[in-house]
């Protein structure tokens, strides 16, 4: 019980004594989330360019489907075998296979061929996130682990910003197979550099993998991103398909959840829930996700159709919302490390979520850039509140030798949230503007959107001024109808962070050099 104990306080210590190392870790492991989280970005402006020389238009949606299915699907997996076999040979491993991903994918001869090594990125790309996330967990004590949430929304903002512009300009100077090619250099450097300087306790394989589980979390997670990827675009939300998956996806999620009450080795052990504060950061990360990529979606949409701007930086959009965040989380982990406390921001930012998602929802054609970029600064200062303090909550949460499943659960949660997120708010959107030009623009409305709602610049240009008009008056009804969705749905986060105990982050005195076992017991569940 000793030895047990006292693993967790040498593991915390380490940054103290080798600070230079840690540093070269930190940025190496910054690195990798870069690569995790800049791939989608780039990707996508290089798409047409891609359609254009391998043909397979309406395979188009398989290469980003195949990717998002293979790392959420893998997340559960990759923080399990973490925890198992050790952290720094299962993150090496996630790295080789993300990068083994990339150049097959930018070598791929037919669009099969790119769907398929599309899948084998996000396999890799699953452990990119969850590894980044539990190293710090295992390297930095909760409490200084505040330091590093701006750099953590520092390179959400630089992909988000970065990834477009980077895709553009590698796809006309170079050829699209250099928005792949481009994560092998970035990936060889964070290889290196963790291989040679980080050092974590060694474990030995003594354990065996829950491969049923596994295959019923798989299962689970296909079928549901499945449906929210195909519910009323693909096939209608009522179809027979639809239906089949949600049933598959319900009852292998119960069976998976049966399971893991059995499994010698479980996947996401679920004493890990009796932890309330556990709990509600997963809800709280939910909501997270499904706010921030459907405001992802719509802000350049609604900025493009209704105020005219550029398609071409559509990253930039975004800037005030991703500066607000950036800024915020890095004041929110400054105060964290500076007092140990830390329920403030959950409740805080919970309230600006709201607040600016209601105000978003008040857009209409004639609000200005301005006005909208105050707007999306309100959200980003919310979305700064939340975003690291979930994971750094729940990792406080549970014992270090779950370190890597609770790490592994919380993304999983904000991925999930993301999948409904766009597919919600994007059906309410979809018929929202559907229903306007029908209302508006009469037989030529409803053909112009028969068969997407979004239209491109070319296609916007082309229409006459009475439809343009209507047009921007339905997509600007659209936002609303979606963002009003938003806030709604994000009053749900507003009660889970009311009901957040706040346990004294490890690492602030001699009290909290308690291993996290000691701490998750001693805080009640719900």
């Amino acid at each position: 019980m000793t030895q047990a104990a006292a693993q967790p306080v040498t593991v915390e210590q380490k940054p103290a004594k080798q600070p230079r190392s840690v540093r070269v870790v930190l940025l190496a492991l910054m690195l990798a989330m870069l690569l995790a989280m800049l791939d989608n970005m780039i990707v996508g402006t290089a798409m047409p360019t891609i359609v254009g020389e391998l043909g397979g238009l309406e395979h188009l949606s398989w290469v980003v489907t195949a990717y998002t299915l293979a790392t959420a699907a893998s997340t559960p997996i990759w923080g399990k075998i973490g925890d198992m076999y050790g952290r720094k040979g299962a993150f090496l491993t996630s790295i080789v296979i993300f990068l083994l991903g990339s150049v097959l994918s930018g070598m791929a001869q037919d669009m099969g061929q790119l769907i398929g090594f599309r899948a084998v990125q996000g396999l890799g790309a699953g452990g990119l996130m969850v590894g980044v996330m539990a190293i710090i967990g295992d390297l930095i004590p909760p409490r200084e682990r505040g330091k590093y949430q701006g750099m953590m929304a520092g390179v959400m903002a630089l992909a988000m910003i970065g990834g477009p512009l980077v895709g553009g300009t590698l796809t006309d100077h170079l050829g699209w197979r250099w928005a792949f090619y481009i994560n092998v250099p970035l990936g060889i450097v964070a290889l290196v550099a963790i291989t040679a300087v980080l050092h974590l306790p060694k474990k030995r394989a003594s354990h065996s993998v829950d491969y049923f589980g596994a295959a019923l979390l798989t299962v689970g997670i296909t079928s549901i991103v499945l449906v929210t990827t195909w519910g009323g675009t693909e096939y209608a939300w009522d179809s027979a398909v639809i239906m089949e998956l949600i049933g598959i996806g319900v009852a292998a999620l119960v069976g998976f959840v049966f399971w893991q009450t059995k499994a010698a080795e479980p996947i996401v052990p679920l004493h890990i829930f009796r932890s309330r504060n556990f709990t509600l950061m997963s809800v709280i990360g939910f909501i997270t996700g499904f706010v921030m990529f459907g405001a992802v979606l719509f802000l350049p949409l609604y900025q493009q159709s209704v105020q005219g701007a550029s398609a071409t930086n559509s990253g930039l959009l975004l800037l005030p919302m991703l500066l607000a965040m950036m800024v915020v989380s890095l004041i929110a982990g400054r105060v964290t490390t500076n007092t140990g406390k830390y329920k403030v921001f959950p409740v805080v930012g919970s309230v600006l979520m709201i607040v600016g998602l209601f105000l978003l929802a008040q857009m209409d054609t004639g609000t200005s850039r301005f006005t909208s970029g105050l707007y999306m600064a309100v959200l980003g200062a919310g979305m700064g509140c939340l975003m690291q303090i979930t994971m750094l909550v729940a990792q406080n949460s549970v014992e270090m030798k779950d370190m890597g499943v609770a790490s592994s659960s919380t993304t999983l949660f904000r991925t999930l949230g993301s999948s409904f997120g766009v597919a919600i708010m994007g059906a309410l959107f979809n018929n929202r503007v559907q229903d306007v030009m029908a209302e508006r623009a009469g037989a030529l409305g409803g053909k112009i959107t028969e068969q997407s709602a979004q239209l491109d610049a070319a296609s916007l240009a082309k229409l006459p001024a009475q439809a343009r008009d209507a047009y921007q008056y339905a997509v600007s009804s659209g936002t609303h109808s979606a963002f009003l969705l938003g806030s709604i749905v994000a009053l749900v986060a507003l009660v889970a962070a009311v009901f957040v105990k706040e346990v004294m982050l490890r690492g602030a005195g001699p009290k909290d050099e308690e291993p996290a076992d000691k701490v998750a017991a001693a805080e009640p569940a719900a």
